[in-house]
């Protein structure tokens, strides 16, 4: 008898720690902690999103899009991928039969064969005639100063001297340059206990870099600040605040090094989240320079980036537990600042938006 019962014991105390093991990634726990606060489905002002990628722009999709952009009071969307040549012609072409003032498309640089003789001349003359068929910007991918290698097979730095003609010319031609360099220092530190990405590396393994991969991530981003500061009459737009969101003394540092940097939220909307007295004075300190993006058009997805700079609330989650599995709090930002991150910036950097979309003060 005591030997069965015995068995069953430890048959019962087995199946309970087997109940009790689980892995981080199936750990995500409903909060018990019940607080005032609300989703926000729709921004408080009509707002810009400088950071948007899209493939499709004929008719059809463009339809699609409105009707989910006026469902969450967006006004203007920018794409980002308009590429060149044809492919930038039929977009413009598409938004000009169909939604004129509801998008606009930026112009991307082919960087392959940077170091032959004729290279500069020719994507300088590509990239005007790309603003000249409707482009209002120039989007740069973190592909220059990850991918790209000259014609000696070389990496191709962010601020090698042979590209200066092309951020000279988005000056000389009145347009912003939005850039993506790099990615998070995590994706280069070691991945063990100490690094905060574990999760997104664990889940997305392609992200994981060494240290030197190609280059030391400070190496890559100073690459870029550098190249801000040659080009002073010449505006960029720097993506994902750079990658400093975690670091807004040092990011505040650079804005004021470099006048002619903006930076656009795309991505890290999780890191203000999670410090939301910082980022509140933060963006209030630096409300001329900072505009609206999400990075990704999945309509379901903005109203966290509305909660986050308009609310008070506390403690609410954000939608991917890989890239934050902390909770996150309202900004309660100042409408005039609202006001600047939603549309004026984007307004005062992107040539040729319609301003009628948008309040008028």
């Amino acid at each position: 008898m005591n030997i069965r019962f015995l068995l069953l014991f430890l048959i019962l105390s087995n199946v309970q720690l087997q109940s009790q093991e689980m892995s981080f990634e199936e750990y995500n726990p409903t909060p018990t902690l019940v607080v005032p606060g609300a989703e926000v489905p729709k921004a408080k002002y009509p707002f810009i999103d400088v950071h948007s990628h899209q493939r499709d722009m004929s008719p059809k999709a463009l339809a699609a899009m409105v009707r989910d952009m006026d469902a969450i009071n967006e006004g203007i969307m920018v794409n980002l991928s308009g590429g060149s040549g044809k492919r930038i012609q039929e977009m413009v072409q598409s938004i000009k039969a169909n939604f004129p003032n509801r998008f606009v498309v930026f112009a991307n640089v082919d960087f392959d064969g940077v170091g032959r003789t004729d290279w500069a001349e020719k994507a300088v003359k590509q990239l005007e005639e790309d603003v000249r068929m409707g482009a209002k910007g120039l989007k740069i991918y973190k592909s220059l100063g990850l991918r790209y290698k000259d014609s000696d097979g070389k990496r191709l730095a962010i601020d090698d001297a042979r590209l200066d003609p092309i951020w000279a010319k988005c000056g000389e031609l009145g347009i912003p340059v939005l850039i993506h360099a790099a990615d998070p220092k995590s994706f280069w530190d070691p991945m063990d206990h100490k690094n905060e990405r574990w999760l997104e590396l664990k889940t997305h393994s392609r992200r994981k870099r060494s240290a030197t991969d190609p280059a030391p991530w400070q190496q890559i981003i100073d690459e870029q600040h550098r190249m801000f500061k040659k080009h002073p009459n010449t505006k960029f737009i720097n993506a994902h605040m750079g990658w400093y969101a975690n670091n807004l003394a040092k990011l505040g540092e650079l804005l004021d090094e470099i006048p002619n940097m903006s930076v656009g939220i795309g991505a890290v909307i999780a890191e203000l989240g999670r410090q939301p007295k910082n980022a509140r004075d933060f963006f209030v300190k630096y409300q001329d320079r900072i505009v609206f993006g999400k990075d990704s058009w999945r309509p379901e997805e903005f109203p966290t980036y509305f909660r986050v700079l308009e609310s008070d609330d506390e403690y609410f989650p954000y939608y991917k537990k890989y890239h934050a599995f902390w909770a996150m709090y309202g900004l309660d930002l100042p409408d005039g600042v609202l006001k600047k991150v939603y549309y004026k910036n984007a307004l005062n950097l992107i040539p040729g938006l319609d301003t009628s979309l948008f309040p008028i003060e």
